[in-house]
């Protein structure tokens, strides 16, 4: 068995002679349309201005290509594609994890854990743990999350009220906007 994956190309336009089509529509280096031409005419018409030949759209009728610096091209391209992730803001969930018959002290700690959390941006998974016959007791834990919801609302809202799943109990909060 040589390869069972299928070929992919790569993302990357085809450039100069890895063009496959018989007839292109080229767009010079200025923008305006210079027409339908053979490949490798538009290669020549290229190379003579020490320029590439470089697919853009393959998916229209004859494709399109335009004649341009590929290094420049290239550059330009990536240096957006930086400027955009830039852009990104990456937002992490933290856990802060507990028991239903939590005391004050261990309380007030995940209170400023769950603080420190929203005020840098991040959502807070709240968790109560059930063991063994405390699973009978979800009212106590929904009181608790309820009441941490009430200590943390000038840091965050509830984005997920509390709800049981399996052994636990969950609640969601997500940090307040900026402008709020």
């Amino acid at each position: 068995m040589i390869n069972s994956l299928p070929y992919f190309r790569d993302m990357n336009p085809a450039i100069n002679y890895q063009i496959q089509f018989p007839k292109v529509r080229v767009i010079d280096a200025d923008g305006n349309q210079l027409g339908v031409f053979n490949t490798s005419d538009a290669i020549k018409l290229a190379e003579k201005d020490d320029l590439d030949l470089v697919m853009v759209s393959e998916k229209s009728t004859p494709p399109v290509c335009r004649i341009l610096d590929y290094g420049k091209y290239k550059f330009l391209q990536d240096k957006r594609a930086r400027e955009v992730k830039k852009k990104q803001q990456v937002i992490s969930v933290k856990e802060v994890k507990m028991r239903y018959r939590i005391e004050e002290h261990d309380y007030n700690v995940r209170i400023n854990q769950a603080s420190r959390f929203l005020k840098s941006g991040d959502k807070v998974k709240a968790i109560i743990n059930f063991k063994g016959r405390e699973i009978q007791h979800v009212n106590f834990a929904m009181d608790l999350l309820l009441r941490m919801a009430e200590d943390l609302k000038q840091y965050g809202d509830i984005q997920q009220s509390p709800a049981r799943d399996g052994r636990n109990m969950i609640m969601i909060l997500s940090p307040k906007k900026v402008g709020s």
